[in-house]
């Protein structure tokens, strides 16, 4: 078994230290480097890779459209977002474009190894923040555009929400950030982060990724 990786990253040094560092596997073989997302979509094209480690934050093309579309035209391809931040916003958006895990940057050795190697045959895996999300909670969060029904008909019996607060939490499933939460409701990020503090006290969590995941498991 030799694993084709594709390296995704707009920080040089990064992408060597990376490449040596997969070089040392003798299952693994990086056939390519690429700089930024629209690189990356290129080389895709060229070399069709089993596993793309991908930067999220990337110049002319950022990670999560890129992964959106490369997953649209090669979902056989595994996409591994990488990123020195654990927010909930970007996990949930890059799992929504089709990524199938998610590591961060100060992952050790044998965790980058123990999480490609998982992608590779087919495991939802992930940096231990994000352990408590089974396979079927991060298919779901994959394909939560049609659950707004569902929740509007469950939210506010079970967990006692606002219209507005039930409105905020179907914008989470679809993976929106404060900001475009804001400018979707015509209130200030001021007003979201408020009702977001509601919702996770409603809810006895504390995040918003916790929040998605609370309610995709009721399912």
């Amino acid at each position: 078994m030799t694993i084709k990786i594709l390296i995704a990253d707009d920080q040089r040094l990064f992408r060597q230290g990376l490449r040596r560092l997969l070089d040392q596997e003798r299952d693994f073989r990086v056939i390519g480097e690429a700089a930024d997302g629209q690189e990356a979509f290129t080389l895709v094209q060229e070399t069709r890779p089993d596993i793309i480690l991908m930067d999220v934050e990337m110049p002319k093309l950022d990670g999560i459209n890129a992964t959106r579309m490369i997953a649209e035209r090669y979902p056989n391809i595994k996409i591994l977002m990488l990123s020195v931040h654990n927010d909930d916003e970007r996990v949930i958006s890059a799992i929504r474009a089709g990524a199938s895990g998610y590591i961060l940057k100060d992952a050790d050795h044998r965790e980058f190894i123990k999480i490609i190697k998982g992608a590779y045959t087919g495991k939802s895996i992930t940096s231990p923040f994000l352990a408590n999300l089974t396979p079927r909670i991060l298919f779901k969060i994959r394909n939560s555009d049609g659950m707004a029904e569902d929740i509007e008909n469950e939210t506010v019996e079970k967990f006692s929400l606002t219209k507005a607060e039930k409105k905020i939490l179907e914008l989470l499933l679809k993976g929106k950030s404060n900001k475009e939460i804001s400018e979707l409701n015509f209130v200030s990020i001021e007003t979201v982060k408020s009702h977001l503090q509601n919702i996770y006290r409603k809810l006895g969590v504390n995040s918003r990724l916790e929040a998605v995941a609370l309610f995709l498991k009721q399912k």
